[in-house]
């Protein structure tokens, strides 16, 4: 059976470009123009995974991503008008799984559909009981509720990209990865020349975690090599 595609952009051109083109690699292609319709789409056949394009007619993709992810963790691929960090940082924090800007060549886009979706299958086929929770200089990084926890019991949620990089280092602490290999864990890829993604969001997990900017003592900077998290790591069942 096809893997399933839901396309969702009010443009009815790049649609058809990517139904076509698409559609020609293997995949079953369908297409919305706005929430109204994806959401009916996503009831009625759900795909395996959704295209979705940041600027869109009533709610945004942004919006609409953020309130897919609280209720399912269906691969999604945000398409953005610009390249700016923003609009990147703001899309991993909603819960996309990776971000492609306009105009793109059809082959990165293939590039990406297939990584995103070869990472949600890899976790799918992950046999190992995973842990319920990391524990860390005083904090708690809850993987179910995948909020963060501090020794006063006080709860702070984390955005999705937030998230996702926070854990990729607590599985891993004491060990220093460089800011494409954090990219890939992030989002199956390196990070561009004039990417900074990786940098504000390691800002913002320090502020959440009280970590001096000016000295940081949890997540450190490596200089030349990258970011580690430098504390002693426990796994609870």
């Amino acid at each position: 059976m096809s893997t399933k595609i839901l396309v969702v952009d009010d443009d009815p051109e790049l649609t058809a470009l990517l139904q076509s083109y698409l559609g020609s690699q293997g995949y079953a292609v369908d297409a919305a123009a706005d929430g109204v319709e994806m959401q009916r789409k996503l009831e009625a056949n759900p795909p395996d995974m959704l295209i979705l394009d940041l600027m869109l007619p009533g709610e945004n993709g942004l919006t609409l991503c953020r309130n897919l992810r609280a209720v399912s963790r269906l691969p999604i691929l945000m398409l953005t008008a610009r390249g700016d960090d923003m609009d990147r940082i703001i899309g991993l924090e909603m819960g996309a799984d990776d971000y492609l800007a306009k105009p793109f060549n059809p082959r990165e886009l293939l590039a990406r559909v297939k990584s995103i979706l070869r990472r949600a299958q890899d976790g799918k086929d992950s046999h190992d009981a995973p842990p319920k929770a990391l524990r860390f200089a005083g904090w708690t990084l809850d993987l179910a509720a995948r909020n963060l926890v501090g020794a006063d019991a006080l709860v702070i949620a984390l955005s999705s990209g937030e998230f996702r990089l926070l854990h990729f280092l607590a599985e891993t602490p004491n060990c220093v990865f460089s800011r494409d290999q954090l990219m890939d864990a992030m989002v199956g890829r390196d990070t561009g020349p004039f990417d900074r993604t990786i940098d504000v969001m390691i800002s913002r997990l320090r502020r959440r975690l009280n970590d001096d900017a000016r000295d940081p003592q949890l997540i450190k900077t490596v200089r030349n090599e990258g970011y580690m998290l430098a504390a002693q790591v426990e796994r609870q069942q």
